[in-house]
């Protein structure tokens, strides 16, 4: 609505995982519009973001997403008319007053499944609107928990039956220093079924490729 009216909009993410995510998301769903979508962050090399900078300052890209790098003093919007800031108690308040100084009538968009104290407290005062949502996407099935002893045989079984169905599989390890040890052994487990290790340590372009094959189901 926002870019209808002839504004830019900015989208802030904490990780340039998130802001890749989203970036992807925009360009699919907004296909064949008139609408220019821009991202902006550290991986991208010096060139590409002086390129994207320099085509916001012009007004030639109408949703801008990024990560914290869209708060450096180099980035200027032709016409910002909102933010939207993705997991808002991932940045600090002087963050976010920065951007707000870039325009005094700034419409802000914070998500947040855990609002801050101070969020929490300016919509319960009046001073921020608050709005819900209480409804799971549609076709979305509620989380079953199952708590086992470890199975080589329950583990196998669960994600066959999953294969099965088309769906995929996390398999969440808490030790960086010897998950490639647990990938040899769902390998072995699952000879048929193609594992990818994913954790904080790997290089950023590394991670984002390895994300992006999973959303892709390869």
């Amino acid at each position: 609505r926002v870019v209808e009216n002839g504004y830019q909009a900015v989208m802030l993410c904490p990780t340039t995982i998130l802001a890749n995510q989203h970036y992807q998301t925009f360009k699919n769903r907004l296909r064949g519009l008139p609408i220019e979508v821009g991202m902006l962050s550290r991986i991208q090399s010096k060139k590409e973001q002086k390129e994207t900078i320099k085509r916001v300052k012009e007004g030639k890209i109408d949703i801008l997403i990024g990560t914290h790098r869209i708060l450096s003093d180099d980035l200027e919007f032709k016409n910002l008319g909102i933010l939207v800031i993705d997991d808002e108690h991932k940045f600090g308040v002087r963050q976010k007053e920065k951007l707000k100084k870039l325009r005094k009538n700034l419409d802000v968009l914070s998500l947040s499944a855990t609002p801050i104290p101070r969020t929490l407290y300016l919509s319960l005062v009046g001073l921020r609107e608050v709005s819900l949502i209480h409804t799971p996407p549609p076709g979305r099935l509620s989380t079953k928990t199952f708590i086992l002893p470890f199975s080589e045989r329950t583990i196998k079984e669960a994600i066959e039956r999953e294969r099965k169905r088309g769906g995929q599989v996390y398999y969440l390890h808490n030790r960086i220093e010897n998950i490639a040890g647990v990938k040899k052994f769902l390998e072995d487990l699952l000879p048929d079924t193609k594992f990818e290790v994913a954790h904080g340590r790997i290089k950023e372009k590394e991670l984002i490729k390895i994300m992006e094959d999973f959303q892709n189901k390869k």
